[in-house]
């Protein structure tokens, strides 16, 4: 399912559907509310690093979390990743393997950082952090758990897309948020926006985060040797908004032929990938997709598939460290 338009108006036009659906929107942030006001279940022994939103939907937690468990790695600590395992079939606790789980079981986004570092999934964080600890992580990072209350956070990132800002400023189904702007920027410490400059830019005019720290970072395609000036390719996307990747792909030289925009997670069955194939060899193109969706791929599809991989670079990373230091104290 794709987000209606008129959640991205602008929050001093919101328009007739937003007004209606204003009561609907009080009582789901009301029950946010209420929610993250419960103590914790549980504080962990060591630092807890959280990296959250405030959007439905992906604004680049994922590159956020592998970009954070790099840098605490570069100082010396052996971070953990916390995650619900959202789209995995096991409630866990339990530690993703790369060798043995699938995205079915685990999810896509904990099979794509494992590559990076421990993760933990279960549905109750509580326990993942526990389960963490027990196995020797001296520091955890939470996935997506701002609006969850059962571990205690030692410092909280909030990550927003610059582009789409927090839309209408309105809490579903109203709007794109989970929970009020001002609600959500009163827990956090900082604020991550992802965008290149010129809609960096553009965020920091359309919306005010008070006094938070606001670091700015870019997702960049990682060369790895592949040339895409002029290849030609049939272009896939299961993310949150895939139209940033098919630009990138455009950026990086690739001519595409088709962009084949899926839903946030959809599964890449058998059928869908012989009909994408099967376009692709008529238009004489290549199939790529995200590292994300890479994952989810029916094994006979991976060897005929290209990822373009992304990492998340700030633009002042000794900021970075610095508030992520933090934490430690």
């Amino acid at each position: 399912m794709r987000p209606p338009a008129f959640w991205f108006t602008s929050p001093d036009r919101p328009g007739l559907r937003a007004r209606l659906l204003t009561p609907l929107a009080a009582l789901a942030a009301k029950v946010t509310a209420r929610r993250v006001a419960r103590a914790p279940e549980y504080r962990a022994p060591v630092p807890v690093v959280c990296v959250g939103n405030l959007n439905l939907g992906g604004t680049g937690k994922t590159p956020t979390v592998i970009a954070l468990a790099q840098m605490y790695q570069s100082m010396g600590y052996a971070p953990h990743i916390l995650s619900r395992g959202y789209g995995g079939s096991l409630a866990g606790p339990v530690q993703v393997d790369i060798r043995a789980h699938s995205a079915a079981e685990v999810g896509d986004e904990p099979l794509l950082m494992a590559a990076f570092a421990p993760v933990w999934i279960a549905h109750a964080r509580a326990e993942a952090g526990r389960a963490a600890v027990a196995a020797g992580a001296d520091l955890l990072i939470m996935d997506d758990g701002f609006q969850n209350p059962s571990l205690a956070k030692d410092l909280s990132l909030l990550v927003v897309d610059a582009a789409i800002g927090f839309g209408n400023g309105r809490v579903f189904p109203a709007g794109p948020l989970r929970e009020p702007v001002a609600a959500g920027l009163a827990r956090a410490d900082l604020v991550v926006s992802i965008g290149p400059p010129e809609i960096q830019r553009l965020f920091a005019r359309r919306y005010s985060i008070g006094a938070l720290p606001l670091l700015q970072a870019e997702l960049r395609p990682l060369q790895m040797g592949m040339g895409w000036t002029g290849r030609r390719v049939l272009a896939f996307a299961g993310i949150g908004r895939p139209e940033k990747f098919f630009s990138t792909l455009r950026a990086q030289g690739a001519e595409v032929l088709r962009a084949e925009a899926l839903s946030d997670h959809q599964p890449l069955t058998e059928p869908l990938m012989a009909r994408l194939e099967l376009e692709a060899k008529t238009l004489g193109a290549q199939l790529v997709t995200t590292e994300k969706d890479a994952v989810r791929l029916p094994a006979k599809f991976r060897a005929k598939v290209l990822a373009l991989p992304v990492r998340l670079e700030f633009a002042a990373p000794e900021c970075l460290e610095r508030h992520l230091r933090r934490a430690l104290r």
